[in-house]
């Protein structure tokens, strides 16, 4: 690792001079100009030091594993059709099932269904994107259009259908992931 073009970086993000992160670190510019030039090593407690000042730590500063990724595009998505109950379930967020939260998209065809959902702890939110859709919670039917959402907690059965004429597609998060 190049300590000191990794410092360098650091410092120039923070917009700071080598002066005023010497000044910071109670170090002399002499000293940061030779680190940021690897003519020098420094000991762990000035490292630590510099990075505290830096706003970072030796962790952090250390570790070189790959970020994880924010943004996910359509070609990230896993994508599962069901012909059988007319929909189409899509994994937007991958590896999803490992995080606290799973969130998926669902289409349904015109008549279509998802497979009913056995009650389990956590609590659901949708977001109806398209159409209209019913949600099935118990023996309760709520209508859901589209730019509406709902929010509950899964203690009993639960289920959507489309008992529209168009497509409907709908975002649907689960915490904690059961899809």
């Amino acid at each position: 690792m190049d300590i000191g073009s990794k410092l360098k970086a650091l410092r120039i993000a923070r917009n700071l001079t080598q002066e005023e992160l010497a000044d910071r670190a109670e170090l002399s510019k002499g000293f940061i100009s030779q680190l940021e030039r690897n003519l020098t090593s420094p000991s762990i407690a000035t490292l630590t030091d510099i990075l505290q000042c830096l706003g970072t730590n030796l962790k952090d500063f250390f570790d070189d594993g790959p970020e994880e990724p924010v943004v996910f595009h359509s070609s990230d998505y896993f994508e599962k059709i069901d012909h059988e109950l007319s929909n189409t379930i899509e994994w937007i967020i991958p590896n999803a099932q490992k995080n606290v939260m799973e969130p998926i998209r669902i289409t349904l065809e015109p008549s279509g269904s998802t497979y009913p959902d056995n009650p389990h702890e956590g609590e659901e939110f949708g977001y109806v994107l398209s159409g209209s859709i019913t949600l099935h919670i118990g023996s309760h039917s709520h209508k859901v259009k589209k730019g509406e959402s709902f929010y509950f907690k899964p203690d009993q059965k639960h289920y959507l259908t489309n008992t529209g004429k168009t497509v409907a597609t709908v975002i649907w998060v689960t915490s904690p992931p059961s899809f």
